[in-house]
């Protein structure tokens, strides 16, 4: 995992002990010595997580949070607050501030890389979905990242798992008329509560006698219908290792035991106001660009997303060193299935294709029907001798098994050739990218087609 991390403080020596920190964790660090410089440099958009510390002069740390989270172009980022102040109070300050968690000095080793870590995951969901959004205003949606995200007015639903009485009638009294509230003692039959009910955040005790907690937790991220929910895990003193593995599995935050009523509060509304705006960012951008950048025959995503999205992709991996492939598929001899079997014909092979293509890439990957029969798979993070193998894999699964179509289900032997090519070190640009793998797609079908081709430079 891989981040630029800013760090905020006015004090040089309390700077470079966090740079250090970091450093030593493989996290690229940007700093600033007062509040103006950091706004400024997360106006620039090249932030992950701030690191904020509190008592600075001229402008502190809660004005600059607020300012941060009142700024559409950054209220994405997390903002950890860093300060010497000790009361719950102050805490709650920051929380309410905006902040998505407060850590006190000295800072501890663990809870600072544990809640970077946590945020890091976070922030890489919400750039995503924002990124998405920002090429639909690149090809005429303006109001889209506009509008006004996330209200607090709708009480949260909540639900707790936890099998101690004394502990959910203490936290039944904190959250009443804050939380939408629904409790299960049985972690098994909290796991389909959970699926079967739409909850804003889901609070999870570590205090099961016969049960481990986290693979509760592993079990609601492996789910479709809950990997977006937020987890808070409730934890004893001394489970810092339990907290360690549920942050790493994707647990949002964690409560250590006494609870205070305020900092929970804080901390749920942090994380409700968070999965209120990346889903309706999602809705929206899902809402908004479909009919516009969508292949209407496949419902993949159509060559004018793909010619407004690639760029940016490109340039983020360039800016990131990080590997990004394409792939250029075409089906084989596509002309004569329209010649022998109709328009209509065609068109079932072309929607089972896509099918088969959606199903063998990554949510993350970026499928496009470029035009025609051919399709365009765009990659992030990965290199090319990984994009050559799941090219094989595609190219696999579309020979092996015969396509239906016609009302009979009458069937037909379909193949694929594929080009695959990545960004080079140095001097790379979208264009040539792209005839890097049109170039292999030409050498594979010219090779005999049924084939993956891959191009290196």
């Amino acid at each position: 995992m891989t981040a630029r991390i800013l760090v905020v403080d006015d004090i040089p020596a309390n700077v470079r002990l966090l740079e250090v920190r970091l450093l030593a964790e493989y996290f690229e660090v940007l700093t600033a010595t007062n509040g103006p410089d950091a706004i400024e440099t997360c106006e620039n958009g090249k932030v992950d997580v701030v690191l904020l510390d509190v008592m600075m002069p001229d402008m502190d740390g809660f004005e600059v949070c607020r300012r941060l989270k009142s700024d559409p172009a950054t209220s994405h980022i997390p903002v950890v607050m860093i300060t010497a102040l000790d009361q719950v109070s102050d805490r709650v300050r920051g929380l309410e501030a905006g902040a998505d968690d407060f850590l006190t000095k000295p800072v501890n080793d663990l809870q600072l890389m544990t809640r970077v870590k946590s945020l890091v995951r976070l922030k890489s969901l919400t750039d995503e979905l924002r990124l998405r959004a920002s090429t639909t205003r690149n090809i005429g949606i303006e109001e889209l990242l506009s509008r006004n995200f996330a209200s607090e007015d709708t009480t949260p639903k909540v639900l707790l798992i936890d099998e101690r009485k004394s502990s959910v009638e203490r936290i039944q009294k904190m959250l009443r008329d804050r939380a939408d509230l629904d409790v299960i003692g049985d972690p098994h039959a909290g796991f389909f509560q959970a699926a079967e009910t739409s909850y804003e955040c889901v609070m999870i005790s570590t205090a099961f006698a016969d049960f481990d907690p986290l693979r509760l937790c592993s079990q609601l991220r492996s789910l479709d219908r809950t990997r977006f929910v937020p987890i808070i895990l409730l934890a004893e003193e001394g489970e810092e290792e339990r907290i360690i593995r549920g942050l790493e599995l994707g647990i949002n935050d964690y409560l250590m035991r006494p609870i205070d009523q305020q900092e929970l509060t804080a901390r749920l509304r942090t994380q409700v106001r968070r999965k209120r705006y990346n889903d309706q960012l999602r809705a929206s951008v899902t809402q908004t660009i479909e009919m516009a950048v969508t292949d209407g025959l496949t419902g993949l995503h159509n060559r004018r997303y793909l010619d407004s999205h690639l760029q940016t992709l490109f340039d983020r991996a360039v800016a990131r060193r990080r590997p990004l492939s394409v792939m250029i598929t075409d089906l084989d001899r596509f002309k004569s299935i329209n010649d022998a079997h109709g328009h209509d014909g065609g068109d079932e092979v072309l929607r089972e294709f896509a099918r088969r293509l959606r199903k063998n890439v990554r949510g993350i990957d970026l499928a496009c029907r470029f035009g025609g029969e051919e399709f365009v798979v765009v990659m992030p993070d990965t290199d090319g001798a990984v994009a050559e193998k799941v090219a094989e894999r595609i190219r696999a699964e579309i020979a092996q098994k015969p396509f239906a179509i016609g009302a009979d289900g009458k069937t037909i032997e379909v193949t694929v050739s594929v080009g695959v090519s990545s960004v080079l070190k140095g001097v790379d640009t979208v264009a040539a990218l792209m005839k890097r793998a049109d170039l292999a797609l030409y050498e594979a079908k010219s090779g005999g087609r049924n084939r993956v081709v891959a191009k290196a430079a």
